[in-house]
Parts: structure tokens; C-alpha cells; sequence
């Protein structure tokens, strides 16, 4: 079961950071915004391991994402 969790768990990171490489036409903030949501939504993956945490980091590291762009 552990070896499942950490090939889904690789499986996101990958593909977050293959999403990222379409972030090229985007302007710096909204960048930092898609950044930090794919961020933020890998770390409540890794944290609480279920959809809620997910979505709540991925929500959080949107916002962090936006405001830090400023």
C-alpha cells in the first residue's frame, strides 16, 4: 500500500511540473499563482493524503502564489 501511495504521489509531482513548462506566455503573477497552486496542492497530497488536503493546499498555495507576485 505505501509503494502505491508514493508512485501516485510521484505520479502528481510529475505531472505538476510538466503543466508548468505551459506557464511560458503567462505573465509573472499569474505564473506565481499556478506555481503555488501546483505547490501548495502536492504538499496537501503529501500531508493529508486524501482530496481535501489537496485542494486545500492547492487553494492556499494559489493565494501565497498570487500575493508574492505582486
Amino acid at each position: 500500500m505505501k509503494s502505491i501511495r508514493q508512485i501516485g504521489m510521484f505520479a502528481a509531482v510529475a505531472a505538476v511540473l510538466v503543466s508548468l513548462s505551459a506557464c511560458d506566455g503567462m505573465s509573472r503573477q499569474g505564473r506565481d499563482t499556478a506555481i503555488g497552486a501546483g505547490l501548495g496542492g502536492a504538499a496537501g497530497a503529501a500531508i493529508g493524503g486524501n482530496a481535501l488536503s489537496t485542494l486545500g493546499g492547492a487553494a492556499a498555495g494559489g493565494v501565497i502564489g498570487h500575493e508574492v507576485g505582486k
